[in-house]
């Protein structure tokens, strides 16, 4: 049984599922669903639509060097079956797809290190331009404290007369 990959997205296509293209020079190209071979008939590129794993690895989304992609490679030469040697085989695809896992799982972690901060620095931000909504007018005027300071800004009687005429 042979798992192929997605032309487009790059996930992966079980036998009998999916689309197969062949184009003029031979060249085939396979699909998991008709979404994908309807962007590919489109002239999408896969590097710019933000679902397919080719743009998240391009902007860093996904891990993209690691050694345990090199498992996963296209192998064109026949080998004789030995059972201790499949045996052996099935024990490291577990070991190998835990220690994918957690590779993945530090990258992760790495990509939203700084992302806990910001987002409360900008939910701060927005609390205290809608303070109004949370708490009460009433409240607000009897403890000061919880408005912003205003700031006022002495405007000169000659740039006023010329806003004036500029309404006009």
């Amino acid at each position: 049984m042979r798992l192929e990959k997605c032309w487009f997205c790059s996930s992966t296509v079980y036998p009998g599922h999916g689309i197969q293209f062949v184009r003029n020079d031979a060249k085939v190209f396979r699909f998991c669903r008709s979404k994908c071979h309807k962007n590919f008939k489109m002239k999408r590129n896969p590097r710019k639509v933000k679902w397919t794993k080719a743009y998240r690895r391009l902007h860093g989304k996904d891990m993209t060097q690691d050694s345990t992609f090199e498992f996963e490679r296209k192998r064109n030469r026949p080998e004789r079956y030995d059972r201790n040697l499949a045996e052996n085989t099935l024990k490291a695809i577990k070991k190998i797809a835990k220690v994918r896992e957690d590779r993945a799982a530090g990258h992760h972690a790495f990509r939203m290190k700084g992302k806990k901060a910001k987002k409360q620095r900008e939910e701060a931000k927005e609390l205290e331009q809608g303070i109004t909504l949370v708490k009460a007018p009433s409240v607000l005027q009897e403890e000061p404290s919880l408005t912003l300071p205003k700031i006022k800004v002495k405007v000169s009687h000659q740039e006023s007369q010329e806003n004036r005429a500029m309404e006009e």
